[in-house]
C-alpha cells in the first residue's frame, strides 16, 4: 500500500518505512505528524474520491531537520557593471513514514523484537559482567591482604620466639662490659664474704689460773 501526499506545496509518493525530506515543519525531532493524501492504492485499488481521502491519514514520525544542496542565485545586468551572487540552502524536515490509514486510525507502538532488542539486552550483559568482574577482584584483594596481615604477624611472632644470644663475633657494648664488672665484682665480694666465715675463732690467752 502506498499513498500520494501534499506538503509545503509539493507531492511525493511514499510507503511504510520511507524516510524522505520535505519542506521544514513546525514540529520537535521525536514527535508525530499527520500528512495530507490526496491518492491511496492497496494493490489494484485505487482511492482518489475526495469524501473518503478526507478520512484516510498518512502518519510520519519527525526525525530531524536538515538543509538542503546550495543553489547559486545570480544576477547581472549588462553595460551596468551591476553582478551579483548569492547562495541558499533551503531548510529541510526529515520524516520516516510510521503509517498509512485508510480510516485515520494511528497505528499502534511497535515492541522492539530480534535484532532491535539485542542491543539492549547484550548492554545489560555487559554490565553485570562488570559487576561480577569487580566483585571477584575485590575478593582477591581482600584475600591477598589477609595473607599479608598474616604473614606480618607470623613474622613478629618468630621474632619475639627467637632468643636474643649475642654470637662469639660480636663484640660487646660498653654497656654490657659495664654490667659483666658489676656481676664479677659481686661475685668476688661474695666469695670473701664465704672465706672469712670458713675460718676458726681462737678464744683470747687469759693470765687467769680459775680459766685453766
Amino acid at each position: 500500500m502506498y499513498a500520494v501526499v501534499q506538503t509545503g506545496g509539493k507531492q511525493y509518493r511514499v510507503a511504510e518505512g520511507d524516510k524522505l525530506e520535505v519542506e521544514k515543519l513546525n514540529a520537535e525531532p521525536g514527535s508525530t505528524v499527520e500528512l495530507k493524501a490526496i491518492l491511496l492504492a492497496d494493490g489494484s485499488v485505487l482511492t482518489t474520491d475526495s469524501d473518503e481521502l478526507a478520512k484516510a491519514k498518512v502518519f510520519a514520525e519527525v526525525i530531524g531537520f536538515t538543509k538542503g544542496d546550495k543553489a547559486l542565485v545570480f544576477k547581472f545586468k549588462k553595460r551596468k557593471g551591476y553582478k551579483r551572487l548569492r547562495g541558499h540552502r533551503q531548510d529541510l524536515t526529515v520524516l520516516s513514514i510510521t503509517g498509512i490509514s485508510a480510516t485515520g486510525e494511528a497505528p499502534k507502538a511497535k515492541k522492539e523484537k530480534g535484532p532491535a532488542a539485542a542491543p539492549k539486552a547484550a548492554e545489560s550483559d555487559s554490565a553485570e559482567t562488570a559487576v561480577e568482574d569487580e566483585k571477584a577482584k575485590e575478593a582477591v584483594e581482600a584475600v591477598e591482604a589477609k595473607e599479608a596481615v598474616d604473614a606480618v604477624e607470623a613474622a613478629a611472632a618468630d621474632e619475639k620466639a627467637e632468643p636474643t644470644e649475642r654470637t662469639e663475633s660480636e663484640e660487646p657494648t660498653d654497656a654490657e662490659e659495664a654490667a659483666e664488672d658489676v656481676e664479677a665484682a659481686e661475685a668476688a665480694a661474695v666469695d670473701d664474704g664465704k672465706a672469712e666465715a670458713a675460718e676458726p675463732t681462737e678464744a683470747p690467752q687469759t693470765d687467769d689460773p680459775k680459766a685453766e
